[in-house]
């Protein structure tokens, strides 16, 4: 059944206009965003079988190109609009760093960085560049490694920093294990980098470590 077939209540676009988009199903969602069927299938079967598939929302929304595109209806320009709508969040959730001191931004912070790194399934080693009120200038990822480390050079992220025009920075990397417990060669590379930084006056603030939902901090921890 096609989506114009169903009553008014019940089509995606209408009941988010009547009632507000809390009150859609996570298929429902997903239907506005695919917007028209394919081969037979509504946006909702669509939907419905992309949930199937890939087990939720979070599934759906970071499953390859590859994978994406094998479910029947989705095809390169179904991905891309996933995909931006996947970018529009993660900026969205950094605008207030960009605004507001660090220091008063700590959550805003985590969830931003949660956004970039939990899905990854490769370490990632990245550097949030500060001005002097601590507000976010840029966010630059900088070394991929495998599975369970990245090489990282301390005379890189000075030589970065300085080109931001930096004056601290906080340090962050992906455990793609999901245990965001830090491990020894995590709290030597901070205090290798915090050596490095100091010789040019940038402060380290953090190394914030992202695994899954989880976001710990080696400073809250007493290991900068």
């Amino acid at each position: 059944m096609t989506l114009l077939k169903l009553p008014e209540q019940a089509r995606p676009r209408e009941k988010l206009l009547a009632q507000g988009v809390a009150q859609l199903s996570d298929i429902e969602l997903l239907a506005i965003l695919i917007r028209s069927g394919n081969q037979g299938l509504s946006a909702l079967d669509i939907a419905r079988c992309l949930l199937q598939t890939f087990g939720s929302l979070r599934g759906v929304m970071t499953a390859s190109k590859a994978h994406l595109c094998k479910v029947n209806g989705i095809g390169d320009t179904k991905y891309c609009e996933f995909q931006a709508a996947l970018e529009v969040n993660r900026r969205q959730l950094a605008e207030p760093l960009h605004e507001r001191s660090m220091f008063h931004s700590a959550d805003d912070a985590k969830l931003f960085l949660r956004a970039q790194l939990r899905d990854l399934n490769q370490e990632v080693f990245a550097i949030m560049m500060l001005n002097s009120q601590h507000h976010l200038l840029a966010f630059r990822k900088m070394f991929t490694g495998t599975i369970n480390a990245a090489a990282v050079y301390p005379r890189e992220l000075v030589k970065q920093a300085l080109t931001d025009n930096a004056a601290a920075v906080i340090l962050v990397h992906n455990h793609p294990s999901g245990n965001p417990t830090p491990s020894q060669a995590d709290i030597a590379l901070t205090r290798d980098v915090k050596k490095a930084m100091d010789l040019v006056d940038i402060q380290v603030l953090d190394h914030f470590i992202v695994a899954d939902n989880q976001v710990s901090s080696l400073a809250q921890q007493g290991l900068l």
